[in-house]
């Protein structure tokens, strides 16, 4: 992939909020993008807008009547009691926003874009992307529009397979393994912290032989996240021979992550992606979950250098460290903020000993699909 990879941004995500007190009343894309044009990294010719995703596009997974509730409910701000009912907006942590059809649709235009960009090959970083838990005619997890599932379509549509998608968010990828159950074009991987919220992605849930799941333990830690790719992910990814991988970069299993209990660094990710970047002819990186702006806007900035091989200053310079200063978190990690997360984007490695049940996981990933009634 030799082409100048492409970063697709929008200014919609600034000041966007899901309202006081939710774990997304956060700036996250705007972080991200004003931290690599403040570093040099993101010239005009690189920089993609997103475009808003059409209805035809994106009743391509979700339902019509779905998608007009979505924009009923940004028009009048509220949202009627059977939508609420049916469609879950307005419910279970998806509030009633400013931009409640605009910005997931917004999101999914961005991956769809990626996916036209990437059709005969090259990489993009789309961090507004990664929505992973909606469903077709369900919001779930703060996801409306499940922009992974239309990109993945897009590249299945024109032909592209086979795909992986993996996703190294916190939560499983549920929206995302369901929409490809015994799809043979396309294989999810899902890297998750075990018993956490949707409650799904058991070791022994594979989706009709189309997905492996790896639900690892609280306080998983950098060795255990190389040990798990380099001995199932990584064999696995390359005995598939994909045309094709989008990851799901999700920041929200960083230690400082409020919503999780796992103890990444994001030197972590930034390994990964410098695996995967030669593993097949398209790669797309989406964002995901992450909920500490300070940690997520570093992480996605990183990613950005890691996919274009610049190198991270030890220091930032003084407009990089205005970016973070700038930021409000009113949690009580924001009060008091450790100074490296205004004065570099690395966090030191948090490496530990790799643990009997890593160990075993992997093991158990590369086995062969069983028949079900040993599974």
């Amino acid at each position: 992939m030799g082409a100048t990879p492409l970063y697709i941004g929008s200014e919609i995500y600034r000041g966007s909020t899901y309202g006081p007190g939710h774990p997304l009343a956060i700036a996250r894309v705007s972080t991200c993008t004003d931290l690599c044009r403040a570093l040099g990294w993101l010239p005009d010719a690189v920089y993609r807008e997103a475009p808003l995703a059409s209805l035809e596009e994106l009743a391509r997974f979700h339902d019509p009547d779905y998608l007009a509730a979505l924009k009923r409910a940004e028009m009048w701000q509220a949202v009627s009691e059977a939508d609420r009912a049916r469609f879950r907006i307005g419910a279970d942590g998806n509030p009633v926003y400013r931009e409640v059809f605009r910005r997931p649709a917004t999101s999914a235009g961005g991956v769809l874009l990626a996916a036209r960009l990437t059709r005969d090959g090259g990489i993009v970083h789309c961090p507004g992307g990664g929505n992973h838990h909606a469903r077709p005619a369900r919001a779930a997890g703060f996801c409306y529009i499940n922009d992974p599932v239309l990109g993945l379509l897009a590249w299945r549509d024109a032909g592209i397979a086979p795909i992986v998608y993996l996703d190294i968010d916190a939560h499983h990828g549920d929206g995302v393994e369901e929409a490809f159950f015994n799809d043979e074009t396309v294989f999810t991987i899902s890297v998750h912290e075990a018993g956490r919220w949707p409650f799904t992605g058991a070791a022994a849930e594979r989706a009709g032989g189309a997905a492996r799941n790896l639900p690892v333990p609280a306080g998983f830690n950098d060795s255990e996240f190389r040990f798990l790719c380099e001995k199932a992910i990584l064999p696995l990814i390359r005995d598939l021979g994909p045309r094709a991988i989008m990851l799901q970069c999700g920041a929200d299993g960083l230690e400082e992550d409020p919503l999780a209990r796992l103890s990444l660094s994001n030197n972590a990710h930034w390994w990964l992606i410098d695996q995967l970047r030669d593993l097949a002819p398209r790669l797309i990186v989406l964002g995901g979950g992450g909920y500490n702006p300070y940690s997520v806007g570093r992480l996605w900035a990183g990613v950005w250098a890691t996919l274009n091989r610049f190198a991270l200053p030890e220091r930032l310079p003084t407009a990089a460290e205005a970016v973070l200063r700038g930021l409000t978190y009113h949690r009580a990690a924001g009060r008091n903020p450790p100074a490296h997360w205004f004065t570099t984007l690395r966090d030191a490695p948090r490496e530990g000993p790799i643990r009997p049940e890593i160990r075993t996981l992997a093991a158990r990933t590369l086995e062969p699909d069983r028949p079900a009634c040993y599974a």
